[in-house]
């Protein structure tokens, strides 16, 4: 049976997201602020950004005024905040006040419980407050919204790129709970800011903030409640496909919830968009609102296309529309944004491999992609068979020297490229030149260890067009040899630094060992060390699964399930040597969280979607538990792996671990 949305929530007592928690409907994107039981902050709804507003409710009962977010300390008086549960599409957060106001008197006792939904098909959300009246008497509560319109601005589509969009202008004051900014007015509406509450009764109110040229009419309950289903059903949808887990390994099953959660927040719905879904790289907190080839098709491209379903292909031809020799992304419009990028070409190579495998691909598509692939090759320097891929912009964005210009990754993604274009042209029936595409991958292997490797340090070397070379114990190292760049001898030296103290620490893999002293540091946890990219440990789990390195590969990957116990949706980096992610200067969320239950599916599971659509099912041994997934769903057919028992079962028929499924 798939999940349903009520199967993630996530206690917000637990929650280290940084950047504080963010709600999305796949149309509008909302911030609850910390520590706060009704308040809201800035808000997003592509055209319009409204980052900079806010909402805030005081209480009146009896006469009492009661403030939300009560300051820390014998001095905060107001409405405490009890916690909460992150579900994707609302958040509900609760409070408590319990106070005696006279010597002798009965307390004052309320519990508060708001629900903010984000809504869907139009700009804004929904605040719901349900009081409760604990003490013994009858009381009146009044409701006080202190609302701050901000600077509300409308952003065309093709400038929503990696940096949210700044506020506009304030908004003005155009009559009751209404405000306007240029073209765009933004609308409180209520349905009541008084009732009466007998003893043990409940009341609830209903704000509704909404912006545009104009608002559609509505009453906030149904507004919400509307939203809601419609949040319901398109998760449902993205989720038909995707199996459900179970195991006996602590923190594994709420780990991979976290990860598909991740991919579930990346998908809009906006029919402006140029896609529907689109697949934003990040998007919750209004930044990165916009699709990398990198982050979109390089880390989890079964899972993406698991909940994609048919429409990945319109994905895929999306970003391929873009000149990708200029460009790294897509805004949602499909204008092409920032600056040539080394690995797009791999990236959307490798989610062609799945639309194959799950859809089929037409030869046409596979024409486009070789041309593509070609002309981002030709963009980069020649280094003899090698590439210069350039600096840090076009590479890793390693703020050291290092790992630039003649690098193995991605040299080696060039030759995987290639290979893969052979076999989709195969498969398709295109009519490219496979015998010359599988001897120009040789000839790419061949010169990246002959020219790059440095047999007595055990490592790749970069060059420099001056002659200069660097030696960087770099995570991306592990891509090269996932890609086909290494000997037996040269993974052996390799793969004898998946230790502690060099890659591996407590709670993941450095991207940069830190037993690498002129590179390693602890302020970019992306790229430069004391953390990583968050689809990086993940995706090395599932590289040496590949390579038959069961237990290595779970020793990576046990080290990041802290990460499902701690975020409701992974974000762009985390530390490694203790469970938390940088407070600021990332993205709260990526898209590549998805990789996490890539590596479960296709490593741990051992499901091998082929690129002619068969399939191979070869479950690993898991040295510290067991792993069921249950109801795969791949060209029709449904699949269930149990990894304690190695059985594997396809529409209810039992057949042998490792055998081709046709």
């Amino acid at each position: 049976m798939p999940y349903s949305v009520d199967e993630f929530a996530f206690d917000l007592r637990q929650s280290m997201a940084p950047g504080d928690t963010w709600v999305t409907s796949g149309w509008t994107t909302v911030h609850a602020p910390p520590g706060s039981v009704c308040g809201v902050g800035g808000w997003f709804a592509p055209p319009y950004a409204v980052p900079d507003a806010g909402l805030a409710v005081e209480l009146d009962v009896d006469g009492h005024r009661i403030t939300d977010g009560a300051a820390p300390g014998v001095a905060g008086v107001g409405l405490l905040h009890a916690g909460g549960t992150w579900w994707p599409g609302r958040i509900v957060r609760h409070g408590t006040y319990h106070r005696r106001h006279h010597q002798g008197g009965e307390p004052m006792s309320l519990r508060v419980r708001s629900t903010l939904t984000p809504l869907h098909g139009q700009a804004g959300f929904v605040l719901e407050v349900e009081i409760t009246n604990r003490a013994g008497r009858d009381v009146t509560v009044t409701l006080h919204p202190r609302a701050d319109p901000g600077g509300p601005r409308r952003v065309p589509l093709g400038e929503w790129g990696w940096v949210p969009p700044a506020p506009g202008p304030k908004a003005v004051s155009s009559g009751p709970w209404t405000w306007q900014a240029g073209d765009v007015t933004v609308e409180l509406t209520h349905e009541g800011l008084r009732q009466d509450v007998p003893a043990g009764g409940t009341a609830v109110f209903a704000l509704a903030v909404r912006a545009g040229a104009s608002t559609p009419p509505g009453r906030p309950r149904e507004l919400a409640t509307e939203s809601a289903g419609r949040s319901e059903h398109r998760l449902a949808r993205a989720l038909a496909r995707v199996p459900r887990l179970s195991s006996d390994i602590p923190g594994l099953a709420a780990y991979w919830r976290g990860s598909l959660a991740s991919g579930l927040v990346c998908l809009w719905d906006n029919p402006g968009f140029i896609t529907s879904p689109f697949v934003a790289t990040s998007g919750v907190d209004g930044g990165a609102l916009c699709a990398y080839a990198w982050d979109t098709g390089g880390y989890a491209p079964h899972l993406l296309t698991l909940m994609l379903g048919e429409a990945t292909t319109g994905v895929l031809e999306s970003i391929m529309k873009v000149d990708l020799t200029r460009h790294y992304a897509i805004a949602p419009d499909g204008t092409g944004l920032g600056v040539p990028y080394a690995y797009s070409g791999w990236s959307l190579v490798t989610l062609a491999t799945a639309v194959a495998a799950h859809h089929g691909i037409s030869p046409a598509l596979v024409t486009q992609l070789h041309a593509l692939v070609e002309g981002l090759d030709a963009r980069f320097a020649p280094a003899g068979a090698l590439r210069d891929y350039g600096n840090q912009y076009n590479l890793l964005e390693m703020r050291s020297s290092g790992w630039e210009h003649v690098v193995a990754s991605p040299n080696a993604e060039r030759a995987w490229c290639l290979d893969r274009l052979a076999e989709l042209s195969e498969v398709s029936g295109a009519r490219l030149p496979v015998g010359d595409l599988r001897s120009r991958a040789r000839t790419i292997r061949d010169a990246i260890a002959r020219e790059l490797w440095d047999e007595r340090e055990g490592w790749f070397r970069c060059g420099y067009p001056d002659g200069h070379t660097e030696l960087v114990r770099h995570v991306q190292a592990f891509d090269a040899m996932r890609n086909g760049a290494c000997t037996p001898e040269m993974a052996e030296a390799m793969l004898g630094r998946l230790r502690d103290g060099s890659f591996l620490a407590p709670y993941g893999v450095s991207a940069v060992a830190s037993d690498d002293r002129l590179h390693y540091e602890l302020g970019d946890t992306d790229w430069s060390g004391g953390g990583a990219y968050t689809g990086e440990g993940p995706q090395l789990a599932l590289t040496l699964w590949e390579r038959g390195e069961a237990s290595l590969a779970w020793d990576v990957m046990r080290r990041l399930l802290w990460m499902g116990r701690h975020f409701p949706y992974f974000p762009q980096d985390h530390y490694c040597d203790r469970p938390a992610a940088a407070p600021s200067g990332r993205r709260v969320n990526i898209v590549a969280g998805l990789a996490g239950a890539e590596a479960i599916l296709t490593g741990a599971a051992g499901v091998r979607f082929r690129l002619d659509g068969s399939l191979v099912v070869d479950p690993a041994v898991l040295p510290d538990g067991d792993v069921e997934l249950t109801g795969l769903t791949y060209r029709g057919r449904t699949i269930d792996v149990s990894t304690a028992s190695g059985t594997v079962t396809v529409d209810g028929r039992r057949r042998k671990a490792g055998e081709v499924i046709e």
